[in-house]
Parts: structure tokens; sequence; C-alpha cells
């Protein structure tokens, strides 16, 4: 074939190791639910993948006729024109295990399937693929070669092997491009190809690739239809329909626009059609706003149509309960199945203000001009405030996507398209919850590399309601605030700075550095803004504010805010401009202009209390909207410092070299996996690790533990302590004890025998006790691996102490951890000059501090089954050895196992489970 072709499978094709055909099996087993998902082709649109099951022979039998005979022969290495019934009857019943096969399905056939099957007593498997013709370069190739290799992985299979004919060149190219290595050997017209299945770096990064150009291509489809059509369109203007219709005349939508109405004939002067499939011509667009319990009958009209995409304005589905959230995992399923995607349900709707497609399809009736932020908000209801707000503050967009429900389209999707589009040059998004915080991140902090990323998160405070959880994952507040860290997002605390960082980055360029010169006409106001820039952790590059006085002229204030421009100590620069008594403003808003105009600095201003970009300081562009250089105004001077510290910070975080994992010595990942899989064996649950192989897993990463006994009577903590050496230190394991020397819970420095048995018999517990040697004198920090379901592995960082603790002073970064993450990290709490030289004392060894972070970070990465892990006290000195050559050692530890959470490898590209 042309395209993904597909080669010869081991039943029909002679091979040097040809897997035994043996008897048909008489039942196949069920196959693990996590197979089957719904994926995103090249072209942007989907295609539901599942195993295939023995129902499936009439659907092979279809794929089979509507192949060409080039397809068929590239696949069979023959002219083979049909299965034959033994063929078909072992081709659709599979083992799940040694013979797997994938279906791809499309609407009620089957467009494509691929298979592997093992060879007998090898850790090999041959792997075969048949895509329909008219399917062919939507690169169903390679998603079937990803998710048959995840498969064939959790089978213990370890090397594909294919064969292809030599002149299949695009078949050829499909297992060279996946990111493996193969080997390859030519017999007979034949390609030979062998290559291990392990998730390499390099495959990643390439499946990575693709799903950043499939789903970015999904979205494309929506955003720039050709035409649209409106189901249930109204000449009521109280209804839903006729609001939609009104925008996308009113804002001009270049291609056609068809209203679907069985009760009427014209809509608002347009013709309008009984059902969608009455339209004569194609459409790419349907905007549903007819009640909920329709639009099930709507979809399967438009799968009929062939329509590429839906925004289903309607509500009632998952933020109504149950019953809704299962009516909306039907439509979201359906509509996936044959290939469209789904902005919504209960959304705002989407909006394209490039002039090329001008399409309003929402219920805002007013929207911004052209500009170049890409704007994504969850909420419908709120979704139209905030585009007024745009509009009014002189904000203009390149696109808007409100989600609502977020069935399918996300904030994730989102960001895939904007990350390559020309048009959008800043994201702002507004967040209720998050679908997949783990793709969150990974794109996050990819797009915020070349395009600054600004979001408010709601409901940091308080739980979201029943509906909205049932469509959310609930991420707790130090994960979010970890997250956005890692990835570079810069965080705003409400709506309002979201639209000032949004006004600054959209019009101004990214400072060099912090150091801020302040200009102005008002000596008070000169302070004000000084304060302000201290208070938020920048440098004022001046000792005093350049203060032209109330009297100062237009040319005055040009020539003090050149000066600030040019000088090389200045970073930024905000002005200030209060009016004057006796003269208008127009000439101060120009002298303002003009040096932004010529400027490679940013320039704030609080210009008359002006919000947004006011027409004095707006560089009109081509299309009439404010240019790159207009200066965005700000109520207050506060507000305007608060905007541009955000944006530094970011601006630091861009120009900060993006680390890399190191590798590390003296880590033995199998030993430590042999922990982990024996502990587990015990107990599938689940459970706490015992000290022998508490010891065992730490060594396995180079963890320097004291050495550590638990004991129970007092004879044994005296032999505990001949055998680790004195001095020693007891601590009880009671919960209330630990850790809390006040109280008798910990005793220290026990030189021999007699003070063992007295430590043992003062310590208020009936609770085992720990024996352990004594540790030099050092800093106690914390250390822990924190898992959320939801999200994955933090590691945390903290001093210890009780106030520590209650202050909640911990810092808290992602996986994976780079050099420049562990060194951010210990540098983050608060109590960082504790272990700086803080009055005086001898700095630690913070290198120490920082290695022993990236151990637990790799532990953490290798073996998801690590839930948590708490490390406390870690107990660290000056860089000079002690303590046996240690400057650093972990003095307690815990560590609970269980079956893995978020932080297994998401396997191969798959969309969103509906209600997830």
């Amino acid at each position: 074939m042309t395209d993904e072709g597909p080669h010869r499978p081991p039943p029909l094709a002679s091979s040097r190791r040809d897997p035994a055909p043996g008897p048909a099996e008489p039942a196949a087993p069920q196959p693990p639910a996590h197979w089957e998902a719904d994926i995103i082709a090249a072209d942007g649109g989907t295609v539901h993948l599942r195993p295939i099951c023995p129902e499936d022979a009439e659907g092979l039998v279809g794929l089979m006729d509507r192949s060409s005979d080039q397809t068929r022969y590239y696949r069979f290495f023959g002219p083979m024109k049909r299965l034959s019934d033994k063929d078909l009857h072992r081709f659709t019943h599979v083992d799940h295990d040694t013979r797997v096969a994938f279906v791809l399905v499309l609407g009620d056939q089957v467009i494509g399937v691929g298979r592997y099957d093992r060879y007998p007593g090898t850790d090999d498997a041959e792997v075969a693929f048949l895509i329909e013709d008219a399917h062919q370069g939507r690169g169903l190739g390679s998603v079937l070669l990803e998710h048959l290799a995840a498969a064939a992985r959790e089978r213990g299979i370890e090397n594909f092997v294919a064969e292809v004919l030599a002149q299949n060149n695009r078949m050829v190219r499909v297992f060279l491009d996946a990111g493996y290595t193969p080997t390859r050997s030519y017999e007979e017209g034949v390609v030979h190809l062998t290559f291990p299945i392990a998730p390499t770096e390099t495959a990643l990064q390439v499946a990575y690739e693709r799903e950043q150009r499939s789903e970015s291509r999904s979205i494309a489809r929506l955003l720039t239809p050709s035409s649209v059509a409106v189901v249930g369109a109204s000449n009521d203007e109280g209804k839903l329909g006729n609001a939609v219709l009104r925008h996308l005349l009113d804002l001009g939508f270049e291609g056609p626009v068809y209203p679907v109405n069985p009760g009427t004939r014209h809509v608002r002067g347009v013709p309008a059609y009984a059902g969608i499939e009455d339209v004569p011509d194609d459409v790419d667009l349907a905007v549903l706003t007819v009640p909920a319990e329709e639009v099930a009958g709507v979809v399967e009209a438009c799968r009929r149509k062939r329509v590429r995409g839906l925004v289903v304005i309607t509500g009632g589905f998952g933020e109504s309960g149950p019953e809704g959230r299962a009516r909306e995992r039907q439509l979201v399923a359906a509509a996936r199945a044959s290939g469209m995607r789904v902005v919504g349900p209960n959304c705002l709707g989407i909006v394209n203000t490039d002039p090329a497609v001008r399409l309003n399809a929402s219920l805002a009736p007013r929207v911004p001009g052209r500009g170049r932020v890409g704007f994504f908000a969850q909420s419908g209801a709120l979704g139209s405030a905030l585009l007024e707000q745009a509009r009014t503050r002189n904000i203009g967009l390149s696109s808007f996507v409100s989600a609502g429900n977020r069935a399918d389209v996300s904030g994730n999707d989102l960001l895939q398209y904007w990350a390559t589009d020309p048009a959008t040059e800043v994201v702002l998004l507004h967040l209720e919850s998050f679908g997949n915080p783990r793709k969150f991140a990974r794109l996050a902090r990819r797009v915020g590399r070349t395009k600054p990323v600004a979001a408010v998160k709601s409901g940091r405070h308080v739980r979201m309601t029943e509906g909205l959880a049932g469509t959310s994952v609930a991420v707790p507040e130090e994960s979010v605030a970890a997250l956005f860290a890692s990835a570079g997002v810069i965080r705003v605390e409400t709506l309002a700075q979201l639209f000032d960082v949004g006004t600054l980055l959209a019009h101004q360029p990214l400072p060099a550095g912090d150091r801020v010169a302040v200009v102005g006409n008002s000596t008070a106001m000169g302070w004000l803004v000084s304060d302000a820039v201290l208070e938020q952790g920048l440098a004022l590059a001046h000792e005093a504010p350049t203060d032209i006085g109330a009297g100062g002229t237009a040319e005055e204030f040009q020539a003090a805010l050149q000066g600030a421009v040019d000088d090389e100590g200045v970073d930024a620069v905000v002005a200030v401009f209060l009016p004057p008594l006796s003269r208008g403003s127009a000439e101060f808003g120009r002298a303002l202009r003009e040096v932004a105009a010529g400027a490679e600095k940013p320039i704030v201003a609080t210009f008359l209390s002006n919000e947004g970009v006011p027409a004095e300081l707006a560089l009109v562009g081509e299309d009439g909207t404010p240019a790159r250089g207009s200066v965005p105004s700000f109520s207050t001077p506060e507000r305007a410092v608060l905007a541009l510290a955000k944006v530094a910070r970011y601006a630091a975080w861009r120009r900060r070299p993006v680390g890399e994992v190191p590798d590390l010595e003296r880590v033995d990942e199998q030993a430590g996996r042999d922990v982990v899989r024996s502990a587990l064996a015990s107990a599938p649950e689940g459970r706490a690790l015992t000290d022998d192989e508490l010891i065992t897993l730490l060594a396995a990463y180079g963890i320097p533990l004291l050495g550590t006994r638990t004991v129970t009577d007092v004879e044994a903590a005296v032999a505990a302590a001949d055998e680790v050496g004195y001095p020693v230190v007891l601590k009880s394991t009671a919960a209330w004890l630990r850790h809390r020397s006040d109280l008798g819970g910990v005793r220290l420095d026990l030189a021999d025998a007699d003070a063992v048995r007295a430590a043992f018999a003062a310590i208020p517990s009936g609770d085992p006790v720990i024996v352990q040697e004594m540790a030099a004198p050092g800093v106690a920090t914390v250390v822990e691996i924190v898992d959320d379901p939801s999200f994955g592995a933090l590691v945390s960082f903290g001093l210890g102490g009780v106030a520590t603790d209650l202050l909640g002073d911990r810092a808290y970064r992602t996986l994976p951890l780079t050099d420049l993450d562990a060194a951010e990290l210990v540098r983050a709490p608060r109590a960082w000059p504790l272990l700086n030289g803080y009055r005086g004392s001898e700095p630690v060894d913070v290198a120490a501090l920082e290695d022993l972070l990236l151990r637990v970070a790799r532990l953490a990465d290798d073996l998801p089954e690590v839930l948590r892990l708490v490390l406390e006290p870690v107990i660290v000195g000056p860089p000079h050895p002690w303590h046996g050559g240690r400057s650093l050692v972990v003095a307690g530890a815990a560590v609970r196992v269980g079956p893995p959470t978020a932080r297994v490898d998401p396997g191969p590209r798959r969309m969103r489970t509906p209600g997830d």
C-alpha cells in the first residue's frame, strides 16, 4: 500500500521463525479495559481503537473489500481477495496475550487493524497492519504501533519483528520514524526489521510531537470551519439558537451559515432546513442549542452528514448530576467514534477573530477585536463577562474557547493548538479544574519557553460543587503551586490580575532583569511606586524616582522617560502621569507612546487611572487594533508593579537553563524494584516497609541512612546499641512522641549499656523503640515524596521542627526533578537562611542536600508503587566530612508502597476518557 502499508501476518507468510499456528481458541479471554481508547489522527479527526473481538469478522470482510489490490498485496505478499473462514476465525479469535490485535473503528466501519503474534519460547513477536486506502496518510499505523508495543510490553515481549516488501517504502518509514532503533536486513525483495520496543526518550519525544500535531489540527478544524450549522436556530430572541445565529451573522462569518429548525422556513432572514442532513452542502461545524434530550439524535444525524466538529451550548449534562454525566459520556463517545470533537456541553462557545474566518459561534454579543492573546475559560456563564472585560480593556484576541463541562476539548488541547499558532503570542487560562494535570504540566512547560502562559485557578480554598467535581480532577493547592512553578506558568490570584498580566504581555517586551526605574510628575506617587517595587521583590534602578514635577512639560516627561529607557542599568520603567490643572493629557500620552515605540524594555503606566490600553497610549496597527509597543495603563501603581513583577519572574524562569536529570552513581534500580515487588506480593493492597526492607531500598539509591534497629525490650535495645556502635539515640515509635524530645520520646547521646537501659525505661510509651547511631550536630531537614492520585508525585523539602510544621514552610516540585529544580527546591523555604550561615553559623553542605533530593526523585520516578516516603530528620552539616566521612545522614525514614497511581507512564497516545 502507499502509506502505513500492511505486511504479511505470521499465519499467512513464511518466516525463518514462523509462529506455530495451533488450534483455534474456544473462547477468547477478556482484554484489559485500558487497551480501549479514542485517538486523534494526524489530520485532527478522531478514531476509536479497541481490542479485536469475534464479532469483528464482518468488519474485517468489509475492510478487505474496500482495500485496493495494492494494499492487499502489500499486506499479504500476494493477490488475496478475501480471507478464508479459517483465517477470518483466527484473526478475530485471539488470546490477548501471545496474540493481540486492535481494530480502528470509525462510525460502524472497521478502517484498520494491527496485530502481533509472539514467537513461541521467545520474547519476540511479529507485528502487522492493514489500513483502509481512504484512511492512509492519517498516521493511524503509527498509533497502532504505539498501542501494540504498549500491550506487548505488558505481556513481557521485548522485540517486534516486521517483514515489509521493499517497495512499500512508507511502511518501512513508519517503523524507522517511530523513534526505535531497528536492525535491517534484505532477502528476496523483503525488508526484515527487528527492534526493541522498550520506551526510549527518542520514541517518547516522537510520540509527543505527533500528539501535538494531531491535537493542534483537531482544534484548528473547530476554529477554522468553512461552514457552520446552528441546530436549534430560532426566531424567538429569547432562545439560545437565535443568539448564536445572530452573533455569527453580526461578526460577518466568512462562510455559509445554515439555520436548522424543522418548524420554520427562515431564521433571521436566512433559509432554514428541517434537519442537518437536509443541508445541501458540506457542514464543517455544528452548533447545538437543542434541549439535552434531543442532542443524541442530532449527533447521530451529524455523523451521517460527516460533520467535523460540534459545539454544544446546551446544558443539562455533567453539571446536573449522575444522569447528566451518563448522557455526557454517551455524547462524547458517539461524537468521537464518528470522527468529531466536542466543545462543551454547557459552554459559551468559540471565537476566532481571524479576518479570513470571523467566527463568533458563542453566546457573547460582542467580542474583542483581533489581537495576539489566546483565551481559554471553562465557565460558560463567566465567559461572556471575561470577553467583555477584554473588549473594554482593548485586549485583542486571536481565539477564545469556553469549554463548559470540558467533556472532550480541554485547556490541554488549546495549549497544543496555541503552541504553534502564529497568531497567538500570549495564552490566558481561567481554570476551574484539571482534566489531566500531568499533561498540563508537560505542555505548559514546553509552551512557556516561547509563549507566556498566565492562569487563574478557582477553588483554591473551597471544595467544588458536586456537579463540577463530577467533571474535574481535584488537585491540592500545594500540587497546583508546584505544577505552575515547575511549568513556568504565571499564576495570578484574581481575574483582574489575569487581565493586568495579559495586557502587559500582549503589548510590551519581557524585561531582561528586575531593575525598575520610576518616572512621573508626582513626588508622592513616585515614592508609592518605589515602595511597591521593593515589596514585590524587584530592585530600584535609582535611589529616588525621577520627578518632573506637577508643572513639568510633555517634553520634560519624554526626556525623562527616554533617559530611563536608554540607561543600561534599567530593565523596566514605571511611568506615572497625573493630570496637571493647566494643560490636557494628549501631549503627555503622545510623549509616552513615542518613547515606548522605540523601546526594547517594558514600560507600564498609571495614566489618568485608565485601565487597559487607552487611545492616547495605543500604537494602532494596520487592522486598527493596538499593536505591540502600545503602553498598558493600570488604575493604581500597585497593580502596575504587581503585573510587572509577575512578568519579570516569568522572564527569569525563561532565561534559566532548562536543566537536566543527571545520571546518578550508586543507583541499583533492580534492587529497589525487588524490594517493592516482594512487599506487594505479600500485601497486594499495599503496606509500610519493614526496617530491613527500608534499609535495602534506600541503599539501592545511595541514600545514607544511619544504622537503625527497632526493638521491643530493653535487652534487645542494648544488643542493638552494641551492634550499631556508641553513642546511640533511642526514639519512640509512638506517633505522638516521634521527634518529640521535649516529651521524652527521644533520648540522645547514650554512651553505654547502662545509659541505654535507663533511657529505655524512661520513654513514656509501650510502643517499639528505635535504636540508632548518634549523628553529629547539624541542621534537621525533612524530605518527602507525596503522591497525589490525580496528579502524581511531588518532592517536598523543608526544615525540621514544630515551628516549621506549624507555619507550613515546605516547598514542592513535580517530577522529574532536574539539577536546577533541586537547587531551587533547597532554597525555596523561607527558613533557607538557617542553612546558609544565618547569624554567623557555618553554611551546610547544600550540594549534599541537592544530591539527596535528586536521589529521592529518581526513586519516585523509577518506582511508582512508592506512594509515600518520609525522610525525617535529615541531618546536614558543613561541607567538610564528619560522621564517617559524610556531611549528610538520614536519621529517620518511613516508606509505604501500594498499587501505582498517576505516576505510571502515560503510555501510547489516547484522548482523555469522557467523565475523567
